[in-house]
């Protein structure tokens, strides 16, 4: 089975981001109901419990965390995304390495689109800087196993073990 360790979370204004790149990108867009925060992508795992039974020595994030700005990953870019970059993140990645997880070059993000092509690279700089002081939208406190099926229709994610925040 394929798994990752990710948190949900809540775009605000994913819709308009993707309209005001459309004439500008050409990608495949992540659909909005899988939007997710990596932690960790295990890959193909035989067993999941040895997972699980890590994931036990794992908190919740605090609280909402907050995503802002836009960037790019890739020289042609390649992963277009929403960017965070509070500290507690980083603590938590921590503790994520304190109890055996690999994150190997942790850059905190949420993949928006897998970019093809680009029609317009200034329009693409120009739009960037646009986005560069909004607030987008948040991660949520919560931390999930997930499994990923692919398919023609593109990935399904089952949701295996949850870490849920304490905190209301």
């Amino acid at each position: 089975m394929r798994l990752f360790i990710a948190s949900p979370v809540q775009l605000d204004h994913y819709a308009s981001i993707k309209e005001d790149f459309q004439d500008v990108i050409e990608g495949t867009w992540v659909k909005e109901e899988n939007l997710h925060f990596t932690w960790v992508f295990l890959g193909a795992v035989k067993e999941v419990a040895p997972v699980i039974e890590k994931l036990k020595s794992i908190s919740a994030l605090d609280r909402k965390v907050s995503i802002a700005k836009l960037g790019f990953f890739g020289r042609p870019p390649k992963i277009f995304f929403a960017k965070a970059e509070e500290k507690q993140l980083y603590e938590k990645a921590k503790e994520f390495k304190e109890v055996g997880f690999d994150l190997y070059r942790f850059k905190p993000h949420v993949t928006l689109c897998r970019i093809k092509t680009i029609h317009d690279y200034k329009a693409y700089k120009k739009k960037l800087k646009e986005y560069r002081e909004k607030t987008l939208g948040c991660i949520l406190p919560e931390i999930n196993l997930y499994e990923s099926r692919l398919s023609s229709e593109g990935a399904e994610y089952t949701c295996r073990y949850k870490i849920k925040s304490t905190r209301s």
